[in-house]
C-alpha cells in the first residue's frame, strides 16, 4: 500500500497537515538530539523526511539511519538526502521494525513518526526499540491523536471521515490507502493508553505532550 503512493506521499503529507508537518518533524528531532553526535534510528522512516530533520537539527547527530519496509519509500531518500546535504550522515535500511537488523544497543536515539499505530504487534515493535537503544537511549514518538475541545474534535472527525480519503486517495490515484490511514488515525487508542503500552515495553521516564491542540502528540522514554 505505501510503495503504491510513494510517489505522492511527501506532497500529500504537506497538504493534508496544511504543512504542519513540517513542525512536528523538526520538534520531534530536537526532542531525540540533546547533544551533536548520536546515532539516530528512524524507524518507519519512509521517504526520510524526519531523517533529514534530524540531520538539519541544531544538535546533529554522526548518523541517521532510515528503515522502513518498504523498498519504494526508502528508494526516495538517496536523492532527497544528498539534495538536503546530509547524504554524509545519513544511510536507508531495508528491514522490519519487528525483527531490526541491528545489534543490541546499537542507537542512542530512535524516533518514529507516525508508523507505531501501523506496527502489526505494538508491543513486539516497542521492544525491538528497546533491545536497539543503548542504556539511557531515547524514544521519541510522533502520532496522531484526537483534540479534546468539542468545537476541534467535530471538525477533525469530520476532516478525517470526509476530506482525507477524498483528498488522498483521488491525488495518489489509488483507492483506498487514505481510507485506511483515516481509519487507523481515528481507531488509535488515546496518549495516555499509548504512554502505558510504552511504559510496559520496558521504558522509564515516559510522558507526552500535545501539539496544534491535540491533534498530535510527542510521546518520550527512556531505556533505563
Amino acid at each position: 500500500m505505501f510503495g503504491a503512493i510513494s510517489r505522492r506521499y511527501d506532497l500529500l503529507n504537506h497538504v493534508l497537515s496544511l504543512n504542519l508537518d513540517v513542525s512536528w518533524r523538526r520538534r520531534a528531532a530536537i526532542e531525540a538530539c540533546s547533544r551533536p553526535g548520536l546515532r539516530v534510528l528512524d524507524l518507519c522512516g519512509g521517504t526520510g523526511d524526519l531523517s533529514v530533520a534530524l540531520a538539519q537539527g541544531p544538535s546533529p547527530p554522526s548518523l541517521v539511519v532510515c528503515c522502513d519496509f518498504s523498498r519504494p519509500m526508502l528508494a526516495l531518500t538517496t536523492p532527497k538526502f544528498a539534495r538536503a546535504g546530509v547524504a554524509e550522515r545519513c544511510a536507508a535500511v531495508e528491514g522490519d521494525a519487528l525483527r531490526l537488523p541491528f545489534r543490541d544497543g546499537s542507537f542512542d536515539a530512535v524516533t518514529v513518526a507516525f508508523g507505531v499505530r501501523n506496527l502489526v504487534d505494538m508491543t513486539a515493535g516497542l521492544r525491538e526499540i528497546l533491545r536497539v537503544l543503548a542504556s539511557g537511549g531515547r524514544l521519541v514518538v510522533l502520532e496522531f491523536s484526537r483534540p479534546p475541545g468539542p468545537f476541534l474534535s467535530r471538525a477533525y472527525a469530520f476532516y478525517l471521515k470526509n476530506v482525507v480519503p477524498r483528498l488522498g486517495d483521488g491525488a495518489s490515484g489509488r483507492r483506498g490507502p487514505y481510507v485506511y490511514l483515516a481509519r487507523t488515525i481515528g481507531e488509535f487508542p488515546e496518549p495516555d493508553l499509548l504512554a502505558g503500552t510504552i511504559r510496559e515495553s520496558g521504558f522509564a521516564a515516559v510522558g507526552w505532550q500535545p501539539l496544534t491542540g491535540g491533534i498530535v502528540c510527542l510521546h518520550t522514554a527512556l531505556k533505563a
